[in-house]
């Protein structure tokens, strides 16, 4: 039987529509909670900072970026079910069913991924998978009922594989070491160990969690090419800077998770570790591919520019002030500090829109 085709570029564009809906809506909820006045959707809205941002806005758009790769159309479903999910919660609808929505979009991207590992069995594809199923597993857990800080390592550990998992792919064009290659594989099943752990409020747990996450940081920056691919310029050495500094922040996390033993849901600890994270590892992934990510999902082009490192400066001098705030038991500093991160989220979506108007612009003004 012929595979369904791949859908048009331009109906993928409201997926991704619904992706920045929830990142609009956690970040508002973030500074509402940071004691900044701004206008939320609903009350819900500020309990669901965390579920907004990793499941609505990062599981929505991983999943988009997934089912284009795959090019079969029950593929977006994935990222369907999570944009409307995570819009349900922000918007004040039952929570139960932005959350069942949330697990459905994580069960088809679990499917889509196991989909690719069957066609191509890799490390890197077992990575990916792998991730896919921890974001199942959190969303599925907090389903059933369990508190959002019991499933945050699940969350965060689909995130750290799936970027992984990511760079692990791009390695082929310098291939680690078979030696190099185990070493990744035990720190994933330890960090796998550790989330597990870590989830079911194990102090034990959380350290073995974040020793998982340093030796991964310490992995990264010795194996991936961005070591070399930094010395050269333009885009390519943009977003090399992105990822050794993301990896930097990477590591930050365990290391604090590891100075305050343990995470304790609340404290200024969990705070500085969780958007260590969160933010200046993810986020600075994200700044780094978008000129890759979005032409291929939306297949507009996003010519690089060298005011791309504003946005990039600005998050990690946002992440600087939030986090010296935590270390002083400062909430003026943390809020300010969280402010700033909005800001750079903000350039960040500004540059790149930017970047891709003037070429639109500069396209149609070339043509006879």
């Amino acid at each position: 039987m012929k595979a369904a085709p791949d859908i048009a570029p331009p109906w993928r564009m409201p997926l991704l529509a619904l992706g920045f809906a929830c990142l609009l809506a956690g970040v508002g909820a973030g500074l509402f909670r940071l004691g900044w006045s701004v206008p939320l959707f609903s009350a819900q809205q500020v309990a669901l900072h965390g579920p907004l941002m990793v499941s609505g806005f990062f599981g929505t758009v991983i999943a988009l970026e997934r089912a284009v790769a795959l090019a079969r159309r029950w593929a977006y479903l994935g990222p369907l079910a999570s944009g409307l999910g995570g819009l349900a919660l922000g918007l004040g609808v039952a929570p139960a069913a932005g959350q069942l929505l949330l697990a459905l979009g994580s069960l088809i991207l679990l499917a889509a991924s196991l989909h690719v590992y069957l066609r191509q069995r890799a490390l890197f594809t077992f990575t990916l998978a792998l991730g896919a199923a921890c974001w199942a597993v959190g969303n599925l857990l907090w389903l059933g009922g369990l508190p959002v800080p019991a499933v945050v390592p699940w969350w965060a550990g689909f995130l750290v594989l799936t970027i992984a998992g990511e760079r692990l792919e791009l390695s082929r064009f310098l291939p680690p070491s078979r030696t190099a290659q185990r070493l990744f594989a035990l720190i994933v099943a330890l960090l796998v160990a550790g989330m597990g752990w870590s989830a079911m409020s194990s102090k034990a747990g959380d350290m073995l969690l974040a020793a998982a996450l340093v030796a991964l940081a310490l992995w990264l920056l010795r194996q991936d090419i961005a070591r070399r691919t930094v010395r050269q310029a333009g885009l390519t050495r943009f977003i090399a800077v992105c990822l050794l500094s993301g990896y930097g922040w990477l590591a930050v996390s365990g290391v604090t998770i590891l100075g305050a033993a343990g995470l304790e849901p609340g404290s200024m600890s969990y705070d500085a570790a969780l958007h260590a994270l969160m933010l200046g590892f993810v986020f600075s992934m994200v700044f780094g591919h978008a000129p890759i990510i979005f032409p291929a999902v939306a297949r507009f082009a996003v010519p690089y520019h060298p005011v791309f490192y504003a946005p990039l400066a600005l998050l990690h001098l946002s992440l600087l002030v939030r986090m010296l705030g935590d270390a002083a038991a400062s909430p003026a500093w943390r809020s300010a500090g969280g402010l700033l991160n909005a800001a750079a989220l903000l350039a960040f979506i500004l540059v790149t829109a930017g970047a891709a108007g003037l070429r639109a612009v500069r396209s149609s003004a070339e043509k006879p």
